[in-house]
């Protein structure tokens, strides 16, 4: 068990080293840069379509939904009687 904690502290130091060193500011050298050793320079070469712009669909807004009922009908009742009691006529 000891082994194994001094192997895992020994791994994460050697990691952390090599991190750092990854890290570290260094001069680029980007094979364009001066060709390939002869002397001859070699753009880069980019294999893609060129970028295709397309403009927005338009954006139609409809209306908000009208809440519309219509009146209610009114309706004439004609005079009647209603058990002992004489109705004039009246709109419902």
């Amino acid at each position: 068990m000891a082994i194994l904690k001094r192997l895992g502290t020994v791994a994460a130091i050697a990691g952390l080293a090599a991190i750092g060193v990854a890290a570290t500011p260094h001069e680029a050298k980007a094979w364009w840069r001066g060709g390939w050793g002869v002397g001859v320079w070699i753009p880069p070469v980019v294999v893609a379509p060129p970028p295709v712009y397309y403009a927005p669909p338009p954006v139609y807004y409809t209306p908000p939904p009208v809440a519309y009922y219509p009146a209610p009908r009114r309706v004439w009742i004609p005079p009647h009687w209603e058990g002992p009691y004489w109705i004039r006529g009246h709109w419902s």
